[in-house]
């Protein structure tokens, strides 16, 4: 199965996420900007993901979704993840609150990838920093190679 894993990152915790799952996939991680129409040709899976900026994903990760053409990713299984805070690491109710009422990136990247066609894999999945620059939380580089080895499944 050919897969493709496109990623957005602003501290480096979404991409080392993206090259993890890339190595369980068998398949290349690219940076958004510089995916190419040959990555996607033939891809049978893809998965997308992007840091958690202000709620949602970052501006690049969904104006290339946006870009892709009305069914692009017809036939093709999809999967959106992020990286994020848990709220409950932090102790935060406010930011529990504001997660409540906004979400996270990966599950307006499912609906996107959806919306083109794509049939989803697997639910979105987030993946935890410590803080807002990272690092990754102990274990979710593990977690992330076998979420993707699922989806390769």
């Amino acid at each position: 199965m050919k897969a493709l894993v496109v990623y957005d990152s602003v501290f480096g915790n979404t991409e080392e996420i993206a090259q993890v799952m890339g190595q369980a996939l068998g398949a290349e991680a690219v940076r958004v900007g510089a995916v190419t129409t040959e990555h996607l040709t033939g891809v049978e899976l893809l998965v997308v993901g992007s840091p958690t900026r202000a709620f949602r994903a970052t501006p690049a990760t969904m104006a290339w979704i946006k870009a892709l053409p009305a069914n692009a990713l017809s036939g093709v299984k999809v999967a959106g993840f992020d990286t994020r805070i848990s709220p409950e690491d932090t102790g935060s109710a406010i930011l529990k609150t504001m997660v409540k009422l906004f979400g996270y990136a990966a599950k307006p990247i499912l609906g996107a990838l959806t919306k083109k066609g794509g049939q989803m894999s697997a639910p979105d999945e987030g993946f935890i920093v410590k803080a807002s620059e990272g690092p990754l939380k102990d274990g979710e580089l593990e977690r992330a190679a076998a979420w993707a080895a699922k989806l390769a499944a």
